[in-house]
């Protein structure tokens, strides 16, 4: 069996790397791009990691693998729930085909970790390291070696020197155990995923974009420590070994954050029974639709939801008002929203009924929300950075004759490409 070694870089953007591999900040990228497949790539929608990576693991969309969102709503209430690598209601490839050893780090949404035929260290969300890793005899191994779960994101706003250090500590202590596992386990399938892009877009995403930053090269030496790993996987490839790279979703300036509910409440369409709600078990009987990060919206249907009140008869309606509703919105003389995207058009399988209602995709800089009671409708926080739908990319290098990859791909395309490479 051919071996296919597979490395995410969460929420990295096609223009991005293509910036980077031609700039020289990332030279092994641009020497598998010049004779390579270089793709522009659609995410999942919404376009966030638990939902884009539990695709690219399954092969299939939320419809059919069930995840829509890191929070969702318990069935038949107003309850939110954090779904998790166990709520994952499609096989994982490494589960499609049990006859291949593969070793899985850090991905997100794989926590917490489950039997497999070779190893998983689960990426974020990933609440303890004991429940995260596959098998558990490798837990002291990671131990000693520091291993981490996640960079300290959370003090970036406090200390962006603190946060660099902490990005480059947590991406050696990562490489050095991929080639701990590399070298010392069997596997046909290697999957490896940087987690630290996301974290450095959210926060310095200006970086990026001004070269006269404080922390501009900073975020380019970041992104060459990644590609000299890059670099150094592909020193070890054998003659039949194929290289998957890709992202997630992309990434883009963020100018502000749109509050979905704030919009609702404004129309009527949104009604608390008290003036600061605690939750979605707080909203009035006569509420008709409600959103749930990141920019789903689902209507208060009857019989669905225990206060619901929109009857199936009006549930066409209704969605094409708040449509119309949601493409008039301007910010600024510019339109919020670029695309409403019903349930129907994006999700196929048996667990459409869980969906949410609409989707919405934002125009550039803009941000959905769906926090359940903002004091505004536009406002701005910390963040430089937001996630984007259709600017994701896939770069290959392979050997195989058979392999044709789809002129914009998705990340539900990554589980076939998978297959072919091996000969499945």
């Amino acid at each position: 069996m051919k071996r296919v070694i597979i490395i995410g870089l969460d929420g990295v953007p096609y223009h991005l790397i293509h910036d980077l591999a031609q700039g020289g900040t990332m030279p092994n990228c641009h020497k598998i791009i010049e004779p390579g497949t270089f793709r522009q790539m659609g995410s999942s929608l919404p376009e966030i990691s638990s939902v884009a990576w539990s695709s690219i693991i399954t092969g299939v969309d939320p419809g059919t693998h069930g995840i829509f969102g890191f929070t969702d709503l318990a069935p038949d209430s107003y309850r939110i729930v954090f779904p998790n690598f166990a709520s994952l209601k499609y096989p994982a490839f490494w589960h499609q085909n049990e006859a291949r050893r593969s070793v899985i780090i850090n991905v997100p949404s794989t926590y917490p970790a489950i039997q497999l035929n070779g190893v998983l260290i689960a990426g974020f969300v990933a609440l303890n390291l004991e429940k995260a890793v596959y098998p558990q005899s490798f837990i002291p191994t990671l131990k000693d070696m520091d291993y981490r779960i996640d960079v300290d994101y959370e003090r970036a706003s406090e200390s962006a020197n603190y946060f660099f250090n902490n990005l480059s500590k947590v991406l050696r202590t990562r490489i050095s155990v991929c080639k701990h596992l590399w070298y010392n386990e069997d596997w046909d399938i290697f999957m490896l995923v940087f987690t630290g892009t996301d974290r450095l877009m959210h926060f310095f995403w200006n970086a990026y974009e001004d070269k006269s930053h404080r922390y501009h090269k900073a975020f380019l030496n970041y992104f060459h420590e990644i590609d000299e790993a890059i670099g150094k996987i592909m020193n070890e490839l054998l003659d039949n070994d194929s290289l998957i790279l890709l992202s997630d979703h992309g990434f883009e300036r963020l100018d502000t954050d749109v509050y979905l509910n704030f919009l609702l409440k404004e129309e009527g369409l949104l009604k608390f029974k008290n003036e600061q709600p605690s939750s979605l078990k707080d909203i009035t009987a006569d509420t008709r639709a409600f959103t749930l990060d990141p920019s789903r919206l689902y209507l208060n249907i009857k019989g669905k939801y225990p206060k619901g009140c929109v009857v199936h008869k009006e549930k066409e309606k209704l969605l094409r008002e708040i449509e119309k509703m949601f493409y008039s919105l301007e910010f600024d003389g510019k339109p919020v929203i670029k695309h409403c995207y019903r349930a129907e058009e994006i999700y196929h399988g048996p667990f459409l009924s869980q969906a949410p209602d609409m989707v919405l995709i934002s125009n550039s800089g803009f941000n959905l929300r769906g926090t359940l009671n903002p004091a505004e409708l536009y406002a701005k926080n910390n963040l430089t950075g937001k996630h984007t739908q259709s600017d994701a990319f896939l770069l290959l290098k392979h050997s195989s004759a058979i392999l044709k990859i789809p002129e914009k791909p998705c990340v539900t395309d990554i589980v076939t490409i998978i297959n072919t490479l091996q000969g499945g």
